[in-house]
């Protein structure tokens, strides 16, 4: 398959594609021509990728993911510690993005949002401020 078919049927923009081949996420072969020639294995991995990069997984932690999922001897464990870490972070994420909500709501809230020159929404955003 050549790099069109093979972002068509990943979902993944060639540009991906490339990049990925860049960083050694996948190795397609190449042809005497010197155009990549992607098999069957490199699709599968660009859509695992793919899935992964979905549920929020950087690269790096996309490459142990890869290099877990090709090897037969890993232990199940690893895999759960690798996803268990990333799902910490997205928790870690979503409380700071509610409290972050929480503030903004307050301080929509609290403003009264007519032709009054006066706005808790500039006052706060301005406490913040650290030149004098």
């Amino acid at each position: 398959m050549n790099i069109g078919d093979v972002a068509q049927r990943s979902g993944l923009p060639a540009k991906t594609i490339r990049y990925y081949e860049e960083i050694g996420l996948i190795t397609p072969l190449r042809g005497a021509n010197g155009y990549r020639a992607f098999r069957d294995t490199d699709l599968h991995k660009l859509a695992f990728i793919g899935r992964a990069r979905a549920l929020g997984f950087s690269i790096e932690e996309c490459r142990t993911l890869l290099a877990l999922y090709e090897d037969a001897g890993r232990e199940s464990g690893e895999v759960k510690r690798v996803a268990g870490e990333h799902l910490k972070q997205i928790d870690a994420k979503i409380a700071e993005l509610q409290s972050m909500r929480a503030t903004l709501a307050h301080l929509v809230h609290a403003c009264a949002g007519d032709d009054r020159p006066d706005c808790p929404i500039l006052e706060d955003l301005a406490g913040g401020a650290c030149c004098s």
